[in-house]
This record gives C-alpha cells, sequence and structure tokens, in this order.
C-alpha cells in the first residue's frame, strides 16, 4: 500500500460523504436543530459506523451480500423502516418548540450509527474502492490503517461541518425557518426510505 493509494482512497471517500443522502442530511439537521456539540457526536457514530462497514468489506463481507442477495435485502429493507421513523419524527415535531440543546446529544452518537447500519450498500462501496485502489492481499495491519485512516477523514469532514452550520447567523435562520427546514428533511427522508424499500423489494 502506498500512499498515492491512500490519498486516492480519501479522495472517493470524501466525494461519497458529500454526496447527498440520508448521512448528510441527518448531520445538517442534527447540528441545525441542536448545536454544534450534537452535530458532532451524530459525526463520530456515522464515521465509526462507516468505518466498520469498511472493516466488513475489507474482510470479505460483500462476498457474503453477493452470495446471499436476501440478506442484503433484509438489511436495507430495515434501513428504510428506520428512515421512516425518522421522517415521521421530524416532521412532528416540527412545529414544537425547541428543547434544551443539551438533550438531544444523548441521543446523537446512536443515531449516526443507526443511519450507517441501516445503509449496508457501504460496505458494497467500500469493498469495490478497496478492489480498485489497493493491491491484492493487503496484509491485516494495512487493512487497520485504511479503518482508521477512513474514521479519521469522516470525523474530519463532519466536525469541520457542524462548525460550519453552527455559527449564529446560520443558527438565526435556520430558526426563522425551522418549521420548513424539518419539515423538507423529514419529507427527503422519507422519500429515501421510499427508494430505498422498493429497491430492497426489486
Amino acid at each position: 500500500m502506498t500512499l498515492g493509494q491512500l490519498l486516492a482512497f480519501n479522495v472517493a471517500l470524501l466525494f461519497a460523504i458529500a454526496s447527498p443522502g440520508p448521512a448528510l442530511l441527518v448531520a445538517v439537521q442534527t447540528t441545525l436543530r441542536s448545536g454544534r456539540a450534537a452535530g458532532i457526536v451524530v459525526g463520530a457514530g456515522l464515521g465509526a459506523m462507516a468505518a466498520t462497514w469498511t472493516l466488513l468489506a475489507a474482510g470479505g463481507l460483500g462476498l457474503v451480500f453477493q452470495r446471499l442477495p436476501w440478506l442484503y435485502g433484509a438489511m436495507r429493507t430495515a434501513g428504510a423502516l428506520y428512515l421512516f421513523y425518522l421522517a415521521y419524527r421530524m416532521w412532528t415535531s416540527a412545529a414544537t418548540p425547541s428543547k434544551a440543546r443539551s438533550a438531544p446529544q444523548r441521543q446523537a452518537f446512536l443515531r449516526g450509527i443507526l443511519i450507517n447500519l441501516s445503509n449496508p450498500k457501504s460496505v458494497l462501496f467500500a469493498a469495490a474502492v478497496i478492489v480498485a485502489i489497493f493491491p491484492a492481499g493487503l496484509s491485516p495491519a494495512n487493512g487497520l490503517v485504511i479503518v482508521a485512516n477512513h474514521l479519521l477523514v469522516e470525523i474530519v469532514f463532519y466536525t469541520t461541518l457542524a462548525f460550519c452550520m453552527s455559527t449564529p447567523a446560520v443558527a438565526a435562520r435556520y430558526m426563522r425557518a425551522r418549521l420548513y427546514i424539518d419539515r423538507a428533511a423529514a419529507s427527503i427522508l422519507g422519500a429515501l426510505g421510499l427508494w430505498i424499500a422498493v429497491s430492497a423489494l426489486a
């Protein structure tokens, strides 16, 4: 494994993290609604689970999903149900007064874990990128370096995002339009959940 290969992996990873999807949407919405600390914590949960998928991909879980498509479909269906649940919670709480900012932080890490746990395509992405970029027969030490690097990239990305989205100006704009922003986020999560459910059953 070379430094160039690791950098290429990071570029692919950053494009994947920054692409619109449930993880990015939940990270932004959590920061806007609950503050910078909650945004960093949910990002840590997202990163921990994403790095775990990479670890499992390096261990061959992608092959298991290819040989047992029903297992992959079942996990995607469970993920869709979780997105429906989050969408419902966001929609119904959008019109209620904001609670203390510290309260949601207790649940933020678990929410991050569950969001990326409900997205098993991450393991297929990781497996494809690892095969495409790194040489065959990676040593366990190199595999651990890749996983640790993945976790670091995720944490740095979501921490930076939390700092950018929690500035006073952004927070003030969010509070003025909170009802519409939260319900738009809920609608997007619901649509993503529907798309995942339909594709899992196809």
